[in-house]
C-alpha cells in the first residue's frame, strides 16, 4: 500500500510538472508574439543616408510600435553619411560594435566583405525565417547575390532593370517647337543640342558633371556588362566569353570622339570635369537644358519633382539587368549580431510589411508627408525632416505611390523588370581580392583621365593612347586574366 501511494505522489508530480511547462511554453510563445514578458532584442541598422534625418528616432520610434508587438524587437535606425560610409562600416564590420544589419553593395566591397567573413550566409536563416523574402524576390535575383555558392545579400525590390537617355527641360523643347519622335540614335541629338546652345546663350545643352552618368556612358552601356568593374569588359554579343579591355575597344573610342565633338562645339559644360555639382540642380538654377542618365519608368515625375521644371525623356536603349542589377543595394546580416534568427525576422517584415516600410522610407503620416484623396504621397508645404533612399532597402513596391506617377506605378516597374534583356554574365560577381594591388594602381590611371575623356576635355587622339598606355603598366592585363579566369570556372559551375 504504502508503494502504491509513493508511485501515486510522483506520478502527480510528474503531471505537475508537464501541466507547468506545458503551460510555460503557452506564456512563452505567446509573449515573443506580443512583445511581452521577455526582454526585446535591441537591433541595430545601418545604411546611407541622405540630409535630414533630424526625425530618425521618431519614426524609429513609430516602427518599434509595429515590431515590438510582431517579433518582440526594438530597432535602432543607424544613419551614416555617403562620405564616411566605407570608413565607418569598415570600423564597425571589423570591431565588435553592435551592428545587426546593414545596407549592402557592389559598389562599397560587398565580395570582400563576404570573404572576410564580415557578413553572415543567408541560406538557412532565409529558409526558416525568411519565408516573405523569397516568396516576394525571384530566385534569379537573390542567386545573383552568390559568393563562393553562398547568399550573403538580398536585393531591395525596386526597379532592378535600366535604361539610358536624356532628360530635358520641357519649356525649352516646346519653345522651339523639337520633334522628339524624330531622334532615333544618341548621335541625332547633336542637333537639338546646337538650337539650345545658339539660342539660350546663359544655359549649356548637356550638364553632367564628372561623377554622374556621361555622355560615354549612355553610348557604351548596350554594348557591354561591366562585370565588376571597367577594366575588363563582355561585349555582349552571342556566344562572347571573352573579357576585353573597355578602353582598347572601338565603341570606347566612338563614344570618347562624339564627346569630344560635343565639347568643343560648346555642348558640354566646360567644368563638367571637374564640377562636384549634380544635374538636376544645375537645371534647377536655370543654368542647364539637361542630362544622361539611366532611367526608369516614373524618372520623368522624379527629375521634375528634383530640378523645378517640368522635365521630358528620350530613351536610346532598351532596359538591361546585369549582376548589379540585384548587387548595388541589399540588405545584409553583419557578423556582429548577436541574435541572427531576430534579424533576419526583421529582414523578413521590411519585404512584407507595408506599415514598417512606409514608415521607414516615407516617415511618419502628417509629420512628413500627407496623402491625397486619390491615396498619393504628397510632400508638405514646408518640406520634411526626414528623409530616406527609398531604393535602398526592403520591399519598395509595398509603399505608397508619390503624386505625379501613375496609380499602377509599381505594378508598371515590375512589368519594366520582366521586359528586361538580361546579360549572359548575370550571376557572376568579381572578386578582386587576387589583383586588388592592381586595382587599387589602376584606379589612380581612371581618376587621372577617364572624367577627361568621358566629358570631351580631353582629346581622345592625343590622351586615349596615353591612358591606355599607363593602365598596362599599372597592371590592367593582369585584372583582365584573372576576370576571364574566374568567369571561364563561373560557367563551368553554371
Amino acid at each position: 500500500m504504502t508503494q502504491i501511494l509513493k508511485f501515486r505522489k510522483v506520478l502527480f508530480a510528474m503531471l505537475l510538472v508537464s501541466v507547468l511547462v506545458i503551460s510555460g511554453c503557452g506564456a512563452s510563445e505567446g509573449s515573443k508574439s506580443q512583445g511581452n514578458g521577455e526582454k526585446p532584442y535591441e537591433l541595430t541598422m545601418a545604411y546611407i543616408a541622405s540630409s535630414n534625418v533630424e526625425d530618425v528616432e521618431s519614426v524609429q520610434e513609430e516602427i518599434n510600435k509595429i515590431t515590438k508587438e510582431k517579433i518582440n524587437v526594438n530597432v535602432t535606425l543607424l544613419p551614416i553619411s555617403g562620405g564616411a560610409w566605407t570608413q565607418q562600416t569598415n570600423l564597425m564590420l571589423t570591431g565588435t560594435e553592435k551592428l545587426d544589419l546593414i545596407v549592402s553593395s557592389s559598389f562599397y566591397n560587398y565580395t570582400s566583405q563576404a570573404v572576410k567573413g564580415q557578413l553572415l550566409p543567408l541560406d538557412e536563416l532565409l529558409e526558416s525565417h525568411g519565408k516573405g523574402i523569397t516568396e516576394e524576390i525571384p530566385e534569379h535575383m537573390i542567386n545573383a547575390t552568390k559568393i563562393d555558392g553562398k547568399i550573403y545579400g538580398v536585393p531591395s525590390v525596386r526597379d532592378w532593370a535600366s535604361d539610358h537617355g536624356f532628360i530635358m527641360r520641357k519649356d525649352l523643347v516646346d519653345k522651339y517647337n523639337i520633334d522628339l519622335s524624330k531622334v532615333n540614335t544618341i548621335e541625332d541629338m547633336g542637333e537639338i543640342f546646337k538650337i539650345i546652345k545658339d539660342n539660350e546663350s546663359n544655359v549649356d545643352p548637356i550638364v553632367n558633371t564628372g561623377d554622374l552618368l556621361s555622355t560615354v556612358e549612355t553610348y557604351i552601356y548596350p554594348h557591354f556588362d561591366q562585370i565588376g568593374n571597367n577594366i575588363g569588359v563582355l561585349e555582349m554579343k552571342e556566344d562572347n566569353w571573352t573579357v576585353e579591355n573597355l578602353y582598347e575597344h572601338p565603341i570606347y573610342e566612338e563614344a570618347v570622339n562624339l564627346a569630344r565633338d560635343w565639347y568643343k562645339a560648346g555642348y558640354i559644360m566646360k567644368d563638367a570635369a571637374t564640377s562636384d555639382e549634380v544635374g538636376y540642380n544645375i537645371v534647377k538654377s536655370g543654368k542647364g537644358f539637361g542630362y544622361f542618365t539611366n532611367m526608369k519608368p516614373g524618372l520623368e515625375t522624379q527629375e521634375t519633382i528634383r530640378s523645378g521644371h517640368e522635365m521630358v525623356a528620350i530613351r536610346f536603349t532598351e532596359p538591361y539587368q546585369f549582376t548589379t542589377s540585384a548587387t548595388s543595394f541589399m540588405m545584409s546580416l553583419a557578423k556582429n549580431s548577436e541574435n541572427p534568427e531576430k534579424a533576419m525576422e526583421f529582414m523578413n517584415l521590411l519585404y512584407t510589411d507595408a506599415d514598417i516600410m512606409n514608415l521607414l522610407t516615407l516617415g511618419i503620416e502628417g509629420k512628413h508627408y500627407e496623402l491625397n484623396d486619390e491615396g498619393f504621397a504628397e510632400q508638405l508645404e514646408d518640406g520634411s525632416n526626414y528623409v530616406f533612399n527609398q531604393w535602398l532597402i526592403g520591399n519598395n513596391f509595398l509603399t505608397h505611390v508619390w503624386e505625379g506617377n501613375d496609380k499602377d506605378y509599381w505594378k508598371e516597374l515590375s512589368t519594366f523588370n520582366e521586359s528586361a534583356v538580361i546579360s549572359p554574365a548575370f550571376g557572376f560577381s568579381f572578386n578582386a581580392n587576387p589583383v586588388k594591388t592592381e586595382i587599387a594602381a589602376t584606379a589612380n590611371v581612371l581618376e587621372q583621365y577617364r572624367k577627361g575623356l568621358e566629358t570631351g576635355t580631353l582629346d581622345p587622339e592625343k590622351a586615349l593612347p596615353e591612358f591606355i598606355k599607363k593602365l598596362k603598366a599599372a597592371g590592367s592585363d593582369k585584372i583582365i586574366e584573372e576576370k576571364q579566369k574566374q568567369l571561364d570556372e563561373w560557367r563551368k559551375n553554371q
